[in-house]
């Protein structure tokens, strides 16, 4: 079974059990977290379609993890203009561990 859920602009494929790395959520580590806005849910007979979200459908899981991705150097330059900029960035992330599955 698996269901297909929107966070974050994005939208995430998720199985009971997995561990699915979401931008940050404001939930601390260890508490649980439910997503509503579930778009389609599939088991092995049927599969079940949102227009746009499935009714009464929701997936629950439990934040392991608040961290930082690696690091990313954005560096601009303009040529023969002596103008150089370097930037670095660490995109924050969240950690979630799939618990179960609500049709």
């Amino acid at each position: 079974m698996y269901a297909i859920i929107e966070s974050c602009g994005k939208q995430y494929k998720v199985q009971e059990g997995d561990q699915v790395y979401f931008e940050k959520l404001d939930v601390k580590e260890g508490e649980s977290v439910k997503f509503d806005k579930v778009l389609l849910i599939s088991d092995d007979k049927k599969i079940s379609v949102g227009d746009p979200y499935v009714k009464g459908a929701a997936v629950e899981g439990t934040v392991s993890k608040q961290g930082k991705g690696p690091k990313i150097i954005v560096y601009k330059y303009k040529a023969k203009k002596n103008y150089r900029r370097t930037q670095g960035h660490r995109q924050p992330y969240t950690r979630v561990e799939i618990k179960s599955i609500k049709a």
